[in-house]
C-alpha cells in the first residue's frame, strides 16, 4: 500500500479502537480520539504528519500507484514486483 492510503488506514483503526476502548473501558481513551483528529487538523494546514515520517522511515512508498492514480482499473498496469 502506498503512504496516503496506508495513513487512511491507520488513523481509521486509531478513531475506531479508541472509541471502543472508550466505550468499553473507560472514556479516557476518548481523549485518544481528540488526538488523531487534532493531528489530522493540523497536518491538513502544516503539511507534516509525524505518522508520515515514521511510516517514510519505515519504507513505505510515496506517490502515485502505477497508472498515474487513477481511481479504477482503467489504465493501471501491474508488473512483477508491483505487487
Amino acid at each position: 500500500m502506498r503512504m496516503e492510503p496506508t495513513l487512511r488506514a491507520i488513523a481509521a483503526v486509531f478513531v475506531l479502537l479508541s472509541l471502543a476502548l472508550g466505550y468499553w473501558l473507560s472514556p479516557s481513551w476518548h481523549l485518544f480520539t481528540a488526538f488523531v483528529g487534532l493531528n489530522l487538523l493540523q497536518s491538513a494546514f502544516t503539511g507534516w504528519c509525524p505518522m508520515e515520517a515514521l511510516l517514510g522511515r519505515l519504507g513505505v512508498p510515496t506517490g502515485a500507484p502505477v497508472g498515474g492514480g487513477e481511481r479504477g482499473t482503467a489504465g493501471l498496469e501491474f508488473r512483477i514486483g508491483d505487487v
